[in-house]
């Protein structure tokens, strides 16, 4: 849903490593690799400038977890390859925020012994480029699209130990 607003168009969200609802492969958590999974989108309105992914972990249990932010997307990119390097800006031109680790980039799924948590993987195809400069973090992301947001679609993935 568009920050602020009752409904915006909707994307599709996927990744050829798990699907809606399953569980994320350890390759992609700290148990593994840490590294970024692939992932695609549906391409947005006519008047999309630009997309932004937020992923996030509203199980954790201090509140809800930023793993990472990712913005000014180009609107012709409709995918991540997985291994997204963590620099704050990438050759496309794409920005990286700051997790909650107190890191640029990907974090993966790392969550206590317990119940699995759900990590949702959203993308918003936004009507403009943000003026918001490397290292934003969720909070300023979501500020910053306020009132921008065409659509939005989300993919959840579930890991636990």
């Amino acid at each position: 849903m568009r920050p602020g607003t009752a409904q915006a168009a909707k994307l599709d969200v996927r990744s050829p490593v798990f699907a809606n609802g399953d569980r994320i492969p350890a390759k992609y958590t700290c148990d593994g690799e840490d590294v970024s999974p692939p992932m695609d989108w549906s391409k947005g309105p006519t008047a999309t400038e630009s997309y932004a992914v937020i992923m996030d972990d509203p199980d954790a249990p201090g509140g809800t977890f930023t793993h990472w932010v990712a913005y000014n997307i180009p609107y012709n990119v409709a995918r991540f390859e997985e291994y997204v390097t963590a620099l704050e800006r990438l050759d496309d031109g794409t920005l990286q925020g700051k997790n909650h680790f107190g890191r640029i980039g990907y974090g993966g799924p790392c969550p206590p012994p317990g119940k699995p948590h759900h990590y949702r993987f959203n993308v918003y195809a936004l009507d403009t480029m943000l003026g918001l400069g490397p290292g934003a973090t969720k909070e300023d992301l979501l500020k910053a699209m306020s009132g921008h947001v065409l659509a939005q679609g989300e993919l959840i993935g579930i890991y636990g130990r």
